[in-house]
């Protein structure tokens, strides 16, 4: 990215929300204190995804250049890169161990050693159309010796390490690329949503403890399971928010647009919460009566598909095999967890303690519309690309550090030559010195005779 702006000096990084109903480009940077500032927000309706999956190339290449052009003008930037969040329904995860036999044990462990281990899981063999997207460490191994987070600086021979891997549809991917590249921008990196918004909602604490995020989005809900600080399991739900949209569309007989201005304004997720005779008159079509719609139908028809919802989030929890672990219960958020009442019937179905997360605690200054859970997923990918940053950033450090050690081993080794051929050739100088004048001597002394 190229800053127009003359009183930044550090990185700036973009995060590319690409949702169902919106399309959200972020733009931040780590200020001095370690916390994310963000400088500028675009948002444009997402015309051309469907369930997290792009289904019509152009209009999703317009819906990004307009919330990209918007977010420029407001951080006074040029937007080149971006980091992209990928989600839907086509999204899969396991779990797999690896394993590499290394050469000595007199060596450590390097980083070496550890992407090479890493590098294995991506070549791992999938189902036709399907490509590895992450490879998420949980624990190493080595040499049977298991529990270990950090394997650098361990002795051992064989190095084995137990991964999440998140996989991914080949063509569902290849579509997210062609349409930022033609809306003129270059991926530096594609995150899974889920694991972005934990990042923005979600605290150590709770990772430690254990904790389920639930990322309700338009098309679909996605669900990360966290047990002592390491992602354990993660599912995407092909319900969202939209759906809700279509039941009350269809429950109360209106259209679309006339269901989601009921669902965002007057929509509650609990039925008993509403009264009887609160009504709401909506213009009729065409020059017709006005329609009139209770607001306790509204909240049945929306707690009707919540459950359904949640009931997916808790099998998912159950086959996480952590149900009886999650100390700090469950953390909702995405647009969809803006409904009233949400978190009363989260913690009615699931009997789980429950709050919503906002990303404004790793923000430097949350203003009014930062601190709305729509954002979970922007932001953390900013806090992504600013992590990939300084990572790569650390590892181009310490390896000019290691050619600069090499090259003067090299440098002292050649002067250390160069003075042994040096000494020698001294010697040989000096020998021969002296044979000619111990000669010299012998023919003076016969010329006397």
């Amino acid at each position: 990215m190229e800053n127009n702006t003359s009183n930044f000096n550090t990185d700036l990084v973009v995060g590319l929300d690409i949702g169902t109903t919106k399309i959200a480009a972020i733009v931040g940077r780590k200020n001095e204190n370690g916390k994310i500032e963000i400088m500028g927000i675009g948002k444009a309706e997402s015309l051309g995804v469907n369930r997290g999956v792009v289904v019509n190339i152009e209009q999703t290449v317009a819906s990004i250049k307009a919330a990209i052009s918007i977010a420029a003008d407001k951080a006074n930037v040029d937007i080149g890169e971006v980091i992209v969040g990928i989600a839907g329904q086509h999204i899969k995860s396991m779990q797999h161990r690896g394993m590499i036999t290394r050469q000595s044990l007199d060596d450590e462990v390097s980083q070496k050693d550890v992407d090479q281990l890493i590098d294995n899981m991506h070549r791992l063999v999938m189902n036709p159309g399907e490509e590895v997207i992450h490879v998420i460490p949980q624990e190493y191994i080595i040499d049977n010796e298991s529990g270990i987070k950090n394997p650098i600086g361990h002795s051992g021979i064989r190095l084995e390490g137990n991964f999440h891997i998140i996989t991914g549809q080949v063509s569902a991917v290849k579509n997210i690329f062609k349409c930022v590249n033609r809306a003129g921008l270059e991926i530096v990196d594609l995150h899974l949503e889920p694991l972005a918004s934990a990042d923005a909602v979600l605290s150590d604490e709770e990772k430690e403890a254990g904790v389920v995020l639930v990322d309700i989005g338009g098309g679909t809900t996605d669900v990360a399971v966290f047990y002592d600080g390491i992602i354990r399991h993660t599912a995407v739900i092909p319900f969202g928010g939209n759906i809700v949209t279509d039941d009350i569309k269809e429950g109360c007989g209106i259209i679309k647009t006339q269901a989601e201005q009921l669902k965002v304004r007057f929509g509650s997720a609990l039925a008993q919460e509403n009264q009887e005779n609160e009504i709401i008159s909506i213009p009729g079509l065409a020059g017709r009566a006005p329609k009139e719609v209770s607001v306790k139908l509204l909240a049945q028809i929306i707690q009707a598909r919540m459950e359904e919802i949640l009931e997916f989030v808790s099998y998912e929890i159950k086959s996480s095999g952590y149900e009886r672990k999650l100390s700090a219960g469950i953390v909702v958020t995405g647009g969809g967890s803006m409904l009233k009442h949400l978190q009363q019937l989260v913690m009615l179905t699931t009997g789980m303690d429950c709050r919503i997360g906002t990303p404004n605690s790793n923000l430097a200054t949350a203003d009014n519309e930062l601190k709305n859970p729509l954002y979970a997923t922007g932001v953390g990918l900013v806090m992504k690309g600013i992590e990939k940053y300084e990572r790569d950033n650390k590892r181009n450090s310490n390896t000019n550090k290691v050619e600069i050690k090499e090259e003067e081993e090299n440098t002292a080794i050649k002067t250390k030559e160069t003075k042994k051929i040096s000494n020698h050739s001294s010697k040989k100088i000096g020998s021969f010195f002296d044979t000619l004048i111990t000669r010299a001597k012998d023919w003076m002394s016969d010329d006397i005779e």
